[in-house]
């Protein structure tokens, strides 16, 4: 397999990825914004919806995440394409929800003494977001690849 077939794969998974994380962020939006009582099972999703952390500047933090996840999607298929700047563009966003994910995480076990299910879903897509962004091949043409090989 190429490194070019390789990265075609990997970003159109990204932005598979990506779709179930947009799925679950504007779930969490919608009931966020509705007041509605979220459907999470076995988890204590109201003590995290509701808590400081759950908004920033009166928007749902969940909406935040949204916009991200379609910017990865929206990325991730321009990447897959080609272009390099979505790829740069795709690292950059993964990075800072890696950061923000984190956080989130650390707020669920330290802060709140909670954690959401729904949140937990969209903290394991980042991470595997963040894997595929990783292993990604660089876009540097190799020895052979077309590229000047001379200093």
């Amino acid at each position: 397999m190429t490194a070019a077939r390789f990265r075609i794969i990997l970003y159109t998974t990204a932005a598979l990825i990506s779709l179930a994380g947009l799925a679950d962020a504007t779930y969490l939006t919608v009931m966020h914004l509705t007041g509605e009582d979220v459907v999470c099972g076995s988890g204590d999703c109201s003590a995290v919806l509701g808590s400081i952390y759950a908004t920033v500047a009166g928007i749902p933090t969940a909406a935040f995440g949204g916009l991200a996840y379609f910017a990865v999607f929206s990325s991730a298929l321009l990447a897959a394409f080609g272009y390099t700047r979505a790829r740069i563009f795709l690292t950059l966003v993964v990075a800072v929800m890696f950061g923000v994910t984190v956080w989130l995480l650390y707020v669920q076990a330290f802060m709140l003494h909670a954690f959401c299910p729904f949140c937990l879903l969209s903290a394991a897509l980042t991470f595997f977001l963040a894997g595929i962004v990783v292993a990604s091949p660089s876009t540097a043409p190799q020895q052979g690849e077309g590229g000047s090989t001379t200093p």
